[in-house]
């Protein structure tokens, strides 16, 4: 079934500024704790990413031309903000008002995102992060500082990428945290600073800029029970609620899941969540429901060990699922979990659904001449695409577009420049930068094709 999408769907790319923007030290930047990382066998260093701060018009044309219509970027809080907290940074600000300006010149609407896991490195290093509840406190300044600054011309917002992550092991690394023991209290604390972020940044724009919009993004963690077991299904149902459903309540305005809270008491961590805190979340409700979506997981619980605490269950239970193939980097292909995500989103909550991270990360190279011939990428969002329109046309999904991930490449999250995502090729190795010259690769006119005929000609 190949039908043409509604009018207005937005089709688009979604990327992160310490992936793209590079000039790590230019134009009153301050340091991220990106800047400090250091290059590895299989990372490249952050300093110039693929150039965008200097060659953004560049790509822009190559969105106009594929005939995108929606870019999510990420703004640099330490670029608008060098420390974090104090003073703003007027070019910086600049910068983003032109790159907002050459969007809209080409017809293409911005998506702000206002945090990638670039901390500003003055307040991981003097708070160890999103820890701290003064780390919360200065985020909400800067994001409503940006709002006053870009509100007018800017409809959709989104306060973190991939928001769940900070409720999984992996927060302590995206969260600014430098030091400590890495205990489940603190992982509670995290979790909770970045969601009250959220929550004040949702009233804020509601408040201050009537008509935008504002989106609550998972990562959406897909699980499969390993087996019918009756055990394996209750843990992966338990997993899905402590990593999808508690945030998709709150930001359809339910609040914390019971079970969830039931835990923070029983740990006795229920003064880190205010009763102030539990009005302003009580009274949110976010515009639509965002998520990233690459794989699915299946979960084994004879691999979680007695008495580990939900978020961690992936990280001892995971497993291969025999029934799908996988990546080189072992993410297992499954579209049909992606109109499943689709369709229960739509069911459950009843807001506008948006995935704005999809596609398949493969190791290529350019011989300097010729398109690289990436079936495997057309295969993998053809399917996709198909699936979000079952999504749409057979389970009744409201649906507001489709970003992939990365379309043109940029580093992986873990700075690997070898893991490309793109149907546009840029020539840099992860210790080579080469020219950074922007080659179209075969999917490139497939995906030209598909957006000309929204969706109907895959």
């Amino acid at each position: 079934m190949n039908k043409t999408l509604p009018g207005g769907f937005l089709w688009g790319n979604s990327v992160s500024s310490m992936q793209t923007e590079g000039a790590w030290n230019e134009g009153g930047k301050g340091m991220s704790v990106y800047d400090i990382r250091e290059a590895s066998e299989f990372a490249s260093d952050w300093k110039v990413a693929t150039d965008s701060y200097h060659r953004y018009q560049e790509d822009f044309d190559l969105m106009q031309d594929l005939g995108m219509n929606c870019y999510r970027f990420q703004i640099s809080w330490s670029r608008v903000c060098p420390q974090g907290d104090g003073e703003f940074n007027d070019e910086g600000i600049a910068f983003y008002d032109r790159f907002i300006d050459d969007l809209l010149a080409r017809g293409i609407e911005p998506m702000i995102c206002l945090y990638h896991f670039d901390m500003p490195l003055a307040l991981a290093e003097q708070y160890n992060g999103f820890a701290d509840r003064r780390v919360q406190d200065a985020f909400v300044r800067y994001g409503k500082k940006m709002i006053d600054c870009f509100g007018s011309r800017v409809k959709y917002w989104l306060t973190f990428n991939e928001q769940n992550i900070y409720h999984m092991p992996g927060a302590f690394q995206v969260g600014g945290y430098l030091k400590g023991e890495k205990t489940l209290r603190e992982l509670y604390q995290i979790q909770h600073h970045v969601m009250m972020a959220h929550v004040l940044l949702t009233h804020y724009l509601h408040a201050t800029r009537p008509g935008k919009l504002m989106g609550g993004m998972l990562a959406h963690q897909l699980v499969y029970p390993a087996t019918c077991k009756p055990r394996d299904v209750f843990c992966a149902t338990q997993y899905d609620e402590f990593l999808n459903q508690n945030l998709l309540r709150v930001y359809a305005g339910q609040g914390y899941s019971p079970e969830v809270l039931a835990v923070v008491d029983r740990e006795g961590f229920r003064d880190i969540y205010r009763d102030e805190d539990l009005a302003e979340i009580a009274r949110v409700k976010n515009d639509f429901m965002a998520f990233s979506y690459y794989a699915s997981k299946t979960l084994d619980s004879d691999a979680i060990a007695p008495g580990t605490p939900v978020n961690y269950f992936l990280q001892q239970g995971d497993k291969a699922n025999p029934y799908l193939d996988a990546t080189e980097w072992g993410w297992q292909i499954d579209p049909l979990g992606f109109r499943a995500i689709i369709t229960r989103y739509y069911n459950d909550w009843r807001l506008p659904v948006f995935p704005i991270e999809n596609g398949i990360g493969v190791i290529e190279a350019w011989d300097g001449v010729n398109p690289i011939e990436d079936d495997y990428r057309i295969a993998y969002h053809r399917d996709h695409i198909q699936a979000m329109q079952d999504a749409i046309f057979e389970d009744g999904a409201q649906v507001l577009g489709y970003l992939g991930w990365g379309l043109i490449d940029i580093l992986s999250s873990q700075g690997d420049m070898r893991k490309r995502y793109g149907v546009v090729y840029v020539n840099r190795e992860n210790h080579d930068l080469k020219d950074l010259k922007r080659v179209p690769k075969k999917s490139y006119r497939w995906l030209q094709q598909l957006i000309r005929s929204n969706g109907r000609d895959m």
